[in-house]
C-alpha cells in the first residue's frame, strides 16, 4: 500500500511585511497564488522513517528529520499514537530554496499522504492546524488556489479568481536564506515606522476579475529590497524580464526566484526564451495559476 500526493508551488502576488514582533516573527499580508509546478510525495509503509528525494537539485534537500515531510509524519503520528514508520519519497519539480514554498509543499503533501495511508479521520481543520505548526507557508500548500494569509501567513482566507494567470519563473544561480532576508529587512527598516501590512484591494479585485493588467499594476513584495540587497544580480534578471515584455516582475517571496506575469501563455513562452538567452539566470520555467492544493493522485 502506498499513497501519492501532488502539491503545487506558490507565488506571492503581494507580500506585505510588518515590523518584527517580540517572538521574532513578522505580521504579514501575504496573497498566495498556487501555480502549476508540482512536487509529488509518495508514502509507503517501512521499518522506520526514511526520506528520499529525486529531481532537479535533489541533492540540496535534507533527508533527515528536519525535512518538513518527515516532520509532518512525526507530528501526525504523535497526535494519533501512530509510529511514523514510513518511507517518504519526494519527486521534486518545485525549485529548491527558490522562494516558491517547495519545502512547505512537501510538508503538506506528506501530511495528506500519511493521513490517507493511516486513515486517521483527521478533519480539515486539524490538518491545517498541524500545517501551521510545521511552518507559515504549509497551510496554503494544503489549500492551494488563491488565498490571503495573515498573522505570520498561516491564517488563510480563500480568494476568488476570475480566470487564470500565466507566469514565468527564473531560477537564480544560488539560493537565499529566508531568515537572512528577514534579518536584512529588519536592518533596512531599523528606525523607520513600518506600517501594519494590509492586502491591496486593487490586487484582490484584479484576482477576482482575472485581469492580468490590473494585477500587474498591483503586485508588490516588501521583502524585495532586502533580497536585492543580499543578491544584487537579481536586478539584472528583473530588467531582462521587463525588456522581454513581462507585464510585471518581482522577487518571489524571500527569493531568489524572480516571477514575471505574462499576458497569456504565448507571451510567457516568449519571455521565457528571452530570459534563457539573457544569461541572467540558471533555468526558466513557465506555469499557470491558480492551481489546486495538495491532492491524492494515487494509491495502491
Amino acid at each position: 500500500m502506498s499513497v501519492t500526493v501532488r502539491v503545487p508551488a506558490k507565488v506571492n502576488v503581494q507580500l506585505g511585511v510588518g515590523a518584527a514582533r517580540p517572538d521574532g516573527f513578522h505580521d504579514l499580508a501575504n496573497v498566495f497564488l498556487a501555480v502549476g509546478l508540482y512536487d509529488e510525495v509518495t508514502v509507503t509503509p517501512a521499518d522506520g522513517l526514511r526520506v528520499t528525494c529525486a529531481g532537479p537539485d535533489a541533492g540540496q534537500v535534507p533527508l533527515d528529520r528536519t525535512n518538513l515531510a518527515a516532520r509532518a509524519a512525526i507530528v501526525l503520528g504523535e497526535r494519533y499514537g501512530i509510529e511514523p514508520a514510513v518511507h517518504l519519497h519526494i519527486a521534486k519539480d518545485i525549485p529548491v530554496a527558490g522562494g516558491m514554498a517547495g519545502g512547505s509543499a512537501d510538508g503538506a503533501g506528506a501530511l495528506l499522504a500519511c493521513d490517507t495511508l493511516w486513515g486517521t479521520g483527521a478533519s480539515r481543520e486539524e490538518l491545517l492546524d498541524i500545517c501551521a505548526e510545521l511552518g507559515s507557508d504549509v497551510p496554503f500548500s494544503l489549500v492551494g488556489g488563491a488565498a490571503l494569509g495573515t498573522g505570520r501567513g498561516e491564517k488563510l482566507r480563500a480568494l476568488d479568481t476570475g480566470g487564470g494567470f500565466s507566469w514565468v519563473f527564473a531560477m537564480a544561480e544560488r539560493g537565499l536564506s529566508t531568515p537572512a532576508v528577514f534579518r536584512e529587512f529588519d536592518r533596512l527598516t531599523e528606525g523607520l515606522d513600518v506600517p501594519e501590512p494590509v492586502a491591496s484591494e486593487e490586487l484582490l479585485d484584479a484576482l477576482a476579475k482575472g485581469d492580468p493588467d490590473a494585477l500587474a499594476a498591483a503586485v508588490s513584495n516588501d521583502l524585495q529590497p532586502a533580497a536585492l540587497s543580499l543578491f544584487p544580480e537579481l536586478a539584472d534578471t528583473l530588467a531582462a524580464g521587463g525588456a522581454a515584455g513581462a507585464l510585471a516582475g518581482l522577487v518571489s517571496g524571500s527569493g531568489p526566484t524572480t516571477a514575471f506575469l505574462a499576458r497569456d501563455a504565448g507571451s510567457a513562452t516568449k519571455i521565457a526564451d528571452a530570459l534563457r538567452a539573457s544569461g541572467t539566470c540558471r533555468t526558466v520555467r513557465t506555469a499557470a495559476g491558480p492551481a489546486p492544493g495538495a491532492t491524492v493522485i494515487g494509491g495502491a
